[in-house]
């Protein structure tokens, strides 16, 4: 295989080459986006802005993917942040901290029952969430509260083996997006216009706006790099 010279790269000349349809369907539906709650328990839009998600695929056996989530809560009085974990995605490591002062902030995972009880009035009830306590409530108009969200996921379903090929198949509903290949692969195909880079570490990185007005279906597939 032609190898790709490690510059930045616009998919739109090469990266939606095509691509065959995963083995595994992807992951269920995303769900709805992590919420901030002010403190009087009403919903006021919009509530976070400025989203950014960086996903590493972590070794290939494993179907894990580490994220960083970055995201500002923006609704005026805001003391709590529900952060939704997938539909069938096991979670594990997870950590939130305060972009402005480095801060470790407390938080614990319940389920849509309790996430409606403590002010999130539209969470699914068959979804579990991330309950954020934020260091400070959010100020009036213009405030905000900047966080750093980061979980491992474990999902066959999204990341798996084809052949001699990862997969990582996934629908992404942000605007922002990256994903890091594991140390030691090659991107092979990529279905949305995309930047493709080389990391300080040389594992490769792909990055992409997404422009429409609903989720991505993103599916890549990388290659260990032959010696």
């Amino acid at each position: 295989m032609r190898r790709w010279p490690i510059v930045t790269l616009l998919a739109a000349l090469g990266c939606a080459s095509s691509v065959s349809p995963p083995a595994t369907p992807p992951s269920s539906q995303a769900p709805k986006k992590p919420v901030a709650v002010p403190a009087s328990g009403k919903r006021e839009a919009p509530v976070e802005a400025d989203e950014y998600t960086r996903y590493e695929l972590l070794a290939p056996e494993t179907s894990q993917f580490a994220i960083f989530y970055e995201v500002t809560a923006i609704s005026p009085g805001a003391t709590v942040f529900f952060n939704p974990i997938r539909k069938g995605s096991v979670a594990s490591d997870e950590r939130v901290t305060d972009r402005m002062t480095g801060e470790q902030l407390r938080f614990e995972q319940v389920s849509g029952e309790e996430a409606r009880r403590s002010g999130l009035a539209d969470a699914e009830l068959d979804t579990d969430y991330i309950r954020i306590h934020l260091p400070r409530a959010v100020p009036g108009e213009g405030g905000q509260v900047r966080l750093l969200i980061e979980k491992t996921y474990q999902d066959p379903k999204s990341y798996f083996r084809q052949g001699e090929e990862i997969v990582f198949s996934r629908s992404l509903s942000i605007r922002r997006n990256s994903v890091v290949l594991p140390k030691g692969y090659e991107l092979v195909a990529c279905n949305v216009p995309s930047q493709v880079l080389s990391d300080s570490d040389g594992r490769i990185r792909i990055s992409f706006m997404n422009a429409g007005p609903g989720e991505a279906p993103l599916e890549l597939r990388g290659r260990k790099i032959s010696r």
